[in-house]
């Protein structure tokens, strides 16, 4: 099929060499396998998966569609592995990038309930490009050499992490992926794009508890990268009677968001999230969908002793 997109959208997004190039989360809090190998729970024997769907920019031809997926459990307390896919799809198939990656974290007393969580992550990254019908505002791709030739390259990669995490708390530094990768080499005269920068995290969130019934959850987000400027996100979700929770977001000069989840049973919480573009952008799409899963298999069956999932 003839696939005709929007040339501002893939270079907005994927070319140039000192943009951000990772997909972005608004649950990121839920989903912090995939952002930092040091993640821990500190519950043997307790099973975490989660998925999580993003469409991103509705409306505008083109747009990035991502999913994640995550399994991640404690073998003791001190050891946790897991196993995390990203799957990225930008231009209806013009560039499909799939990061599958195992991870490990080995877990530090520190004294009292605090802990700190050292981690690897050691894995491969397949990028597939799709320039067959590719059309430019300027002309037909066929006639430029950067789209001539289409890209189906895997490559290994690793990442590292810290994390810091108590009942109420936690703080993680992490950068999942350090080995730079070119997804379309230099050739013809051609200058090089498309090359991976390193994306570093940091990541904090806490737990006020008010009553038996209502705790506020705030949490940030900032992530680097080489050339682009620090991208913020700021969270506020409020958790009612350990089912419920209802939320806010801000990431500064991009997009306000809307975020609500509910434990449908003690092991199964299901959450949306909608963001609102502030950018330039916004005059071209609707907004961003976000839908997320989260599921617990309790091997003995105790549940949880802290606080609800939120690391």
């Amino acid at each position: 099929m003839k696939k005709i997109i929007l040339f501002i959208i893939f270079i907005f997004y994927i070319l140039p060499a000192t943009a951000q190039q990772d997909p972005e989360y608004t649950h990121y809090m839920y989903n912090m396998s995939v952002v930092n190998p040091a993640y821990a729970t500190g519950t043997p024997l307790m099973m975490n998966f989660g998925g999580l769907y993003r469409t991103q920019w509705v409306g505008a031809v083109g747009a990035p569609k991502t999913f994640t997926f995550f399994g991640h459990t404690a073998l003791s307390d001190k050891v946790e592995v897991g196993l995390s896919l990203v799957s990225d799809d930008i231009g209806d198939g013009a560039k499909k990038e799939n990061n599958f990656s195992a991870d490990f974290a080995y877990v530090l007393n520190l004294g009292g309930k605090n802990k700190l969580s050292l981690g690897l992550k050691a894995g491969y990254s397949s990028i597939q490009t799709n320039f067959n019908g590719f059309v430019l505002q300027s002309g037909n791709a066929a006639t430029d050499l950067a789209f001539a030739q289409d890209v189906n390259v895997s490559k290994p990669n690793i990442g590292v992490g810290a994390y810091y995490f108590r009942d109420n708390l936690y703080v993680g530094l992490s950068a999942p992926t350090l080995l730079k990768t070119k997804h379309i080499e230099e050739r013809s005269g051609i200058n090089a794009f498309g090359s991976d920068e390193i994306h570093t995290f940091l990541t904090a969130g806490y737990v006020f508890q008010f009553n038996d019934m209502v705790k506020l959850k705030p949490a940030a987000m900032a992530r680097f990268v080489k050339g682009a400027p620090v991208s913020v996100d700021i969270t506020a979700n409020v958790l009612y009677n350990d089912k419920f929770e209802f939320g806010v977001a801000y990431r500064i000069d991009d997009s306000v968001s809307a975020l609500a989840n509910i434990n449908i049973t003690p092991s199964l919480r299901v959450g949306y999230a909608y963001d609102y573009t502030l950018s330039n952008l916004g005059q071209f799409t609707s907004g961003t969908h976000e839908i997320m899963l989260l599921f617990d298999l309790d091997l003995l069956g105790k549940g949880y002793d802290k606080s609800p999932r939120f690391f």
